[in-house]
């Protein structure tokens, strides 16, 4: 098919895969693996509708996407847990890193050998795809994390391991490729690679970690000013992720040590900030993930490597599992993190991806068979092993954490909105205007209360209507008229009344379409009592104490769990 408009394209995978993730949430599977169905759907192993070069051009965009959510993660890494659980962290992620490293390399060595007969391209091809496996793709990971509202010592170990393991990944891979190239005959040193290794390491971090200085300074002096913080936010990042890829830096690792470091020198001042672009970035997601799936063509693949494909997969989760579990048990990890780590990090992606390709080209000289070169061998064989795990790495996280019970525990002011009813927010007691009374009596009670709308009843109490100060500044200037002319007189047409057990979220739609900061709460159509004021202001206080108060419970109950375990 021919090349597609990109604008069309981005209707098309932001649509449709907002469209997927509703379906599979429905049969309750995360919403990440709709985006990447609804790509695989329209690329090279579907409908074919996005051509490679379209997503070659797409590259810039994949970075972009990547950068932020390497910045969201380490938004997420708090100095006060590293310090507590840091040792941990490190044992489990070299638990899982190494043993998925050591199985994959000895069991993919050994089926590439039954075919090539070669001991040193085997072992080649054995060590580059060991080292590819040691990483977790922290984008599918986080989406599910983010989407469960999952909280605790599994989610805290989870996120830290994603963010560590892409350094182990990188240095295993260094050291890999260059041992497969002198395996195999090509020139390399392993000096140099470790060299450009630590180059790209340390400074991704600090480069990262002088942007979010820069960062916090600018957010300091704009911090009344969402809009424009954000905005400043995403050009910032937009540049660092721009330059760390023309300096071969490693962009999740820069933009992640951006997140760590600002989150912990502006704990509070940065808070606003990844709110802000934690709900700006979610078509970035959607488009990132369809692009993905959009991307994994496997039509090509020789048969026999579909063998390692299988002991690929099975390898490296066997690894993963085995390796977390040992890890978090000889640190003293929670029995949470001990049980389900492992299957929290079978997610592979972009890391892995990206890897691939810098195989293929570092080892596309290096002949298997008379038609496919290694470096071609391992970007099908992660290729196809990234379409498998991403179909079923996403559904583990969801299982690994609703098995911790750690699903739903990280509160959010839309959770909190989502149990309350109109009752629950709302202003009490509430004075009421009646029919009869004169528009003196009316601003006397305006005057002596804190609201700017009153109930208005009749004679039995029953609401008929409103009343606003904006109502009354309508009314003649002369206040010789206020003496006799009734609130009747002057009462509106439209009765803007809320029941009390309306859903909180119902009345809140109805409020911001109204453009409406008070209403009046009436107890029921049938007595129609005033009862109390939804107040806007009021509300929201309201809601933040409740967040607080609901995840001060979470932080009590980990405590006691933390005690037992």
């Amino acid at each position: 098919m021919g090349q597609i408009d990109v604008l069309i394209l981005f209707g098309i995978g932001i649509f449709g895969g907002a469209l997927g993730a509703y379906l599979f949430q429905k049969i309750r599977v995360p919403q990440v693996v709709g985006y990447i169905i609804i790509g695989v759907v329209i690329g090279k192993s579907g409908l074919q509708v996005v051509s490679h070069d379209t997503i070659t051009k797409l590259q810039s965009f994949n970075w972009f996407a990547l950068g932020i959510i390497g910045f969201l993660v380490g938004g997420e890494l708090q100095w006060n847990t590293f310090r507590k659980y840091g040792k941990q962290f490190m044992a489990v992620m070299l638990g899982e890193g190494v043993s998925a490293f050591v199985l994959v390399s000895v069991l993919s060595a050994g089926i590439a050998y039954f075919v090539t007969h070669s001991v040193t391209a085997s072992l080649g091809a054995g060590v580059v795809l060991g080292a590819i496996a040691a990483a977790t793709d922290p984008a599918s990971t986080m989406d599910v994390l983010w989407e469960y509202r999952s909280r605790g010592f599994l989610t805290t170990a989870i996120i830290a391991v994603v963010a560590l393991d892409d350094a182990l990944a990188m240095t295993l891979y260094g050291l890999c490729s260059s041992i497969a190239q002198m395996l195999t005959g090509e020139h390399s040193v392993i000096m140099h690679e470790m060299t450009k290794i630590a180059r790209e390491l340390f400074g991704s971090v600090f480069m990262g970690g002088a942007c979010a200085l820069l960062l916090n300074y600018l957010i300091k002096k704009l911090s009344c000013y969402k809009e424009r913080m954000l905005v400043i936010a995403t050009g910032m990042l937009l540049l660092v992720i721009g330059v760390a890829d023309a300096a071969r830096l490693d962009v999740i690792l820069v933009t992640m040590s951006m997140g760590i470091v600002l989150v912990n020198i502006a704990p509070k001042r940065s808070h606003e900030l990844f709110i802000l672009m934690r709900s700006f970035s979610a078509p970035v997601y959607v488009m990132f993930f369809v692009l993905v799936g959009a991307s994994l063509g496997i039509a090509e693949m020789p048969l026999w490597l579909w063998a390692i494909v299988v002991v690929y997969v099975l390898a490296r989760s066997l690894g993963k599992m085995f390796g977390a579990y040992a890890g978090a048990r000889f640190s003293g990890a929670d029995i949470s993190v001990q049980r389900y780590a492992g299957i929290g990090l079978f997610a592979q992606g972009g890391v892995s991806i990206g890897l691939s390709i810098m195989a293929s080209q570092h080892l596309t000289g290096v002949m298997l068979t008379d038609t496919l070169s290694l470096g071609d061998m391992i970007v099908y064989c992660v290729t196809a092993t990234t379409m498998i795990i991403q179909l079923a790495g996403p559904s583990m996280v969801k299982l690994s954490v609703s098995l911790a019970g750690e699903i739903g525990r990280n509160v959010t002011e839309e959770d909190v909105i989502a149990t309350m009813t109109v009752a629950d927010v709302m202003e009490t007691p509430v004075v009421p205007i009646k029919t009869s009374a004169t528009i003196n009596e009316a601003v006397k009670i305006f005057s002596e209360q804190d609201y700017l709308v009153h109930p208005v009843v009749n004679e039995t109490g029953k609401a008929v209507g409103t009343l606003s100060l904006e109502n009354l500044k309508e009314i003649v200037a002369d206040q010789d008229f206020w003496k006799w002319m009734l609130v009747d007189d002057v009462l509106p047409q439209s009765k803007d009344f809320i029941l009390a057990g309306t859903p909180l979220c119902e009345a809140l739609e109805v409020m911001a379409d109204k453009e409406m900061d008070e209403v009046p709460v009436v107890e029921n159509i049938q007595s129609g009592i005033p009862v109390g004021i939804l107040d806007m202001r009021s509300m929201k206080k309201r809601i933040k104490q409740e967040v607080v108060e609901r995840q001060k419970v979470v932080c009590v109950a980990d405590a006691k769990i933390g005690k037992v375990a």
